[in-house]
């Protein structure tokens, strides 16, 4: 029989549930299990924890939770952990991992996967005037980063597993190498077969976010059975590069085309060019099926040589950043909490000046359940809820600036807006802002190391013999805009299309699926850039250089529209109540346009 590789996905972030592992482990009948924990955000929090807790710094979440509550099965089941749980401290995480299995009575041989961790490198990186590859931003002072940390790729992973290890444990690898190395390791797939490393990168970010490829967050969400059970993603690999996406049988959830089309597309900006270490892939072509109930099979990735650089992101500190909430009850609660919310801030710039002190650098108000993250989109009845949460948030370079923020912040309960019932649950809080930092540097001046079993070896990647060249990259034609003879009416996007949205950084993009082939160009035609850009306009708000821009998926029936500069800064360093994109997609699904009666009739 052809030799088939099956691989769980049980977290797709720090703080997924405990609840994935032992269900995976229960029915998965799995080979690996892979645990995605480093976010962007996730990284500048690990940063400042260790510089406080050197011994600190990786996934407590893995090694305490998933790790300790499931010795005895991985042990009897010889199922392989892949995972990022090391984060800025793979040693650290697996002495954690040896002291908890040896406890309970157990032994796992434990690999090591370093070499990403960049902070000794930060003063030449430096010197040499290196900028933001996004917005040409100046390099951050070293005193004030967090964390200097280059993506790594599958192929250490998969050196690992050749090694002999049960368990492999690394630092900041792309989410989609934890799945990519064990099948480079399984099926020999080297980095001169693009169209297999592309493949085995698309099977890896299917189920890099957990239950999101099993029902979770998918626009039918209503179709999506027994949300406290749901199944998290199980992937049957093949040689040839194709792959089902299933789930323990008994569990909640749902895996169908739609529900895998949207994870295909999360998180995504151009699909023909989604630069990782080990390729660049081409997911245009890219199309699911139906294979049994709960069954969905992925065939059709492409892929390019790589580029021969690594993205190296860095995460700083760049001042601080105070986020409150003030609750209001009452009639005309929305009007009552905006002004409100604006006498405090109005209060706090007087304070200031009288200090000597800058004003704030930035400010934001946004009264939570009148729809104030809709911009102009939101509909003018909103704001005649009574009840509402002010959500405030201030920037300033001061921490102690914010601090009079902070004690100003309850006063308006007895002194400012009728219905204000205080907020019990805590202090609100002042953090350091965590800006990103991202440039490219040359792969072969990084070398990964391995150490597992007391043996230490080195896998450097050189560079491509040809390295990609976007020019070899054929996009596909767009089809002439759609005429109709009859008449035409109005229908809500949510009738006609599925969709998904993600954050990657200061940006974000919306995967756009015809519910039916014949929609797609309906779709397209009132999708353009321009629109899109209007429908969002409040989200560009402080941009230097917003744009949309539409990429084609005919595989899928899709489009993928990636918006550009729309997120205030993004993750840690933007004070929007929707930061990682999340409700974007919900957002636009609002969106009316015009189609053939005849075709929705």
């Amino acid at each position: 029989m052809a030799k088939v590789v099956r691989i769980g996905g049980a977290g797709g972030f720090l703080g997924d549930s405990s609840v994935a592992a032992p269900q995976l482990l229960k029915g998965g009948k799995l080979d690996y299990m892979i645990l995605d924990y480093l976010a962007e955000a996730t990284m500048s929090a690990l940063g400042q924890l260790k510089a406080a807790r050197p011994d600190q710094g990786f996934a407590r979440d893995f090694t305490d939770w998933v790790w300790k509550d499931n010795l005895a099965e991985l042990k009897a089941q010889g199922v392989k952990i892949i995972t990022n749980a090391g984060g800025l401290n793979p040693r650290a995480c697996r002495a954690r991992m040896e002291e908890l299995a040896a406890a309970a009575g157990f032994k796992f041989k434990i690999a090591v996967v370093e070499g990403d961790d960049l902070m000794d490198r930060l003063p030449a990186m430096s010197a040499q005037g290196m900028t933001e590859m996004f917005t040409g931003a100046a390099f951050p002072d070293p005193k004030r980063v967090f964390t200097a940390n280059a993506y790594l790729g599958g192929a250490p992973i998969a050196e690992a597993l050749a090694a002999g290890a049960d368990m492999v444990i690394t630092g900041r690898v792309v989410d989609s190498a934890l799945a990519l190395g064990a099948l480079m390791h399984e099926f020999g797939w080297t980095e001169a077969q693009p169209d297999l490393i592309s493949a085995g990168s698309l099977a890896g970010h299917v189920i890099e976010c957990g239950a999101q490829a099993t029902g979770g967050l998918f626009t039918d969400w209503e179709d999506v059975p027994d949300w406290a059970h749901i199944g998290y993603p199980v992937i049957e690999c093949h040689a040839d590069g194709s792959f089902v996406v299933t789930k323990p049988p008994g569990t909640g959830g749902l895996v169908s085309p739609a529900a895998v089309a949207e994870q295909i597309l999360y998180e995504v900006g151009d699909p023909q060019g989604y630069a990782l270490p080990d390729v660049v892939c081409d997911w245009t072509a890219v199309q699911v099926a139906q294979d049994g109930a709960d069954r969905v099979r992925v065939t059709g990735a492409k892929g390019y040589a790589p580029s021969g650089k690594y993205k190296v992101c860095i995460t700083h500190e760049d001042g601080y950043r105070f986020i409150g909430a003030m609750p209001v009850v009452g009639r005309d609660a929305a009007r009552k909490a905006e002004r409100q919310a604006d006498a405090v801030l109005e209060r706090l710039g007087e304070m200031l000046r009288d200090r000597n002190l800058p004003p704030l650098r930035d400010r934001r108000v946004e009264l939570l359940g009148a729809e104030a993250s809709y911009g102009a989109q939101a509909r003018p009845e909103a704001m005649a809820v009574r009840e509402v949460v002010a959500r405030v948030g201030a920037e300033h370079e001061s921490a102690e600036a914010l601090g009079l923020l902070a004690r100003e912040f309850a006063s308006p309960t007895t002194s400012m807006s009728v219905g204000s019932t205080g907020w019990f649950g805590g202090a609100p809080t002042i953090t350091p802002v965590a800006r990103v930092f991202s440039v490219l540097v040359p792969r072969e001046e990084l070398t990964a190391t391995i150490e597992v079993g007391g043996e230490t070896r080195q896998v450097k990647a050189d560079p491509p013999p040809r390295p990609h060249d976007p020019a070899d990259v054929v996009r596909p034609t767009e089809p002439d805009a759609p005429s109709a003879d009859g008449p035409m009416v109005k229908r809500q996007l949510i009738e006609l299309a599925w969709a998904r949205s993600g954050d990657k950084g200061d940006a974000f993009n919306i995967g756009v699926i015809a519910r039916k082939p014949a929609y797609l160009p309906w779709i397209r035609k009132a999708l353009t850039p321009e629109a899109v850009m209007g429908f969002f306009a409040h989200e560009f708000e402080g941009a230097d250089d917003p744009k949309v821009v539409r990429y084609e998926l005919p595989g899928l029936e899709a489009i993928n529209l990636h918006c550009i500069q729309a997120l205030g800064g993004g993750q840690f360093s933007s004070l929007r109540l929707d930061p990682l994109a999340k409700g974007k997609a919900q957002q636009l699904l609002d969106m009316e346009i015009e189609v053939p009666a005849a075709l929705v009739s």
